[in-house]
């Protein structure tokens, strides 16, 4: 992100409201690769800490990783760590950043010890591959004593304000909460369907956001999926890196079918949970993709119905599934070619990944076979789950949500696609371009 355009990541108030807490644990900050970590953080100090943050990126620094090995009490790793940065750290007035924390288990575990004999220290830690380093190197994870926050890809409404549609996303949202129709329908359609090969890395935005081209968007695409191919290969065995591979390249055929079901056998020929499990625990883990659980009833709690052998899976941004599907932008922006592909499973994916930004757990329902609802969303004025139904066109005819509603007589009901804000026979219709408002 260092030289792109500026981006607003709403992530941004929940950083401040840490930051201007008296007493605090440290922050540490989750997310992909390339989510856009080392900037917000940058950005935080810039807004709150002018001129006192003193940052360390624990992968390329050796001499900072040196600071944690003598002793982890605060007050000698302050010493030596702003000896090994020339300033001074005030532990009442700097910020002290950890970027790629995950490259020291020391430095990890000192959070602990900050949280406990210097609160007042504002520490802010980040890292893409912290969950792996925990499970596969022994990390010490300090669990109770760090304050926790995921950043995904930006979202829509993010990728509004960098394009500079900005000042539209309160009417979007105030439509949503109306049910009223968006005077700007059509035009914002067109900005859903850039955002579906786009998607939410923030370079990639950030290109797109400069100069509209799309081939430079798929070069950015293109350099960040084989950065995490990359790091398949350096953070497992090669036995096990050949079958994360195997399972994140089947995304996108897993997505194709009619049944989004994540089945083992289009991973390899005979592939079963047994071997392949690990490797969705992988991807997991690293924050590449989304997992959807299947729940066999609508009732309260959704938790209790979840069925662990059946689910779906999604990539955590939807543009670089767009990329690695092939998908060619001239005909998701053509209209009357839009029709003649299958678009069902991408806009699907990107469903998912708006809820997801909006800490909605993945769930969807069916009924045997005779029924399937894309989403279930648990809110704690219902008996029953909000079903939500995703649609890639404004043909919005389906059996499905009629069997949901009928069994579980859920309070509200959802319905995602190219038509504009209102009721249909007691559904609410959302536009695909407001997924963003869904549960926030």
């Amino acid at each position: 992100m260092r030289g792109e355009t500026a981006m607003k990541r709403t992530i941004m108030d929940q950083l401040v409201e840490w930051a201007v807490q008296r007493i605090r644990k440290p922050l540490l900050l989750y997310g992909a690769r390339q989510t856009g970590k080392t900037y917000i953080l940058d950005e935080l100090a810039k807004a709150t800490f002018p001129g006192d943050c003193v940052r360390f990126d624990l992968e390329r620094d050796s001499r900072a990783r040196q600071a944690f090995e003598p002793d982890l009490e605060p007050r000698n790793l302050i010493r030596r760590l702003a000896q090994a940065s020339g300033r001074q750290i005030d532990p009442e007035r700097t910020l002290l950043i950890l970027d790629e924390i995950q490259s020291s288990n020391r430095a990890l575990a000192s959070l602990k010890y900050f949280c406990e004999d210097m609160p007042q220290l504002h520490v802010a830690a980040a890292g893409s591959l912290l969950g792996i380093a925990v499970n596969q190197q022994g990390f010490s994870m300090p669990v109770g004593k760090v304050h926790t926050l995921t950043l995904h890809p930006m979202s829509f409404d993010e990728f509004l304000d960098a394009v500079g549609d900005g000042e539209l996303i309160a009417e979007i949202s105030d439509c949503y909460d109306r049910a009223a129709s968006f005077y700007l329908h059509d035009a914002m359609l067109e900005r859903f369907w850039q955002y579906l090969i786009v998607g939410g890395m923030p370079e990639a935005v950030s290109r797109f956001a400069r100069n509209g081209s799309f081939s430079e968007v798929r070069e950015v695409q293109a350099g960040i999926t084989d950065l995490y191919v990359a790091d398949m290969a350096k953070y497992a065995t090669p036995v096990e890196t050949a079958r994360i591979r195997d399972t994140w390249n089947s995304i996108p055929a897993q997505l194709a079918k009619e049944n989004h079901k994540f089945q083992y056998k289009l991973v390899r020929s005979g592939g079963r949970a047994s071997v392949y499990s690990p490797a969705i625990a992988w991807l997991l883990t690293a924050g590449l993709v989304e997992r959807c659980m299947r729940v066999s009833s609508g009732r309260l709690p959704l938790a209790m119905h979840e069925d662990v052998s059946s689910f779906k899976m999604y990539t955590s941004d939807t543009g670089l599934l767009a990329a690695r599907a092939e998908l060619d932008p001239a005909m998701v922006l053509d209209a009357e070619r839009r029709r003649r592909i299958e678009l069902g499973g991408i806009v699907e994916n990107y469903v998912a990944q708006m809820l997801a930004a909006n800490g909605i757990p993945l769930r969807y329902w069916t009924s045997g076979n005779t029924a399937e609802v894309d989403f279930v969303m648990q809110t704690g004025d219902s008996d029953a789950g909000v079903p939500i139904e995703v649609k890639s066109s404004d043909n919005t005819r389906s059996r499905s949500l009629a069997v949901y509603r009928d069994k579980y007589a859920p309070d509200e009901a959802i319905r995602l696609s190219t038509k504009n804000f209102g009721i249909d026979g007691g559904v609410r219709s959302v536009p695909l371009y407001a997924a963003f408002c869904v549960g926030k």
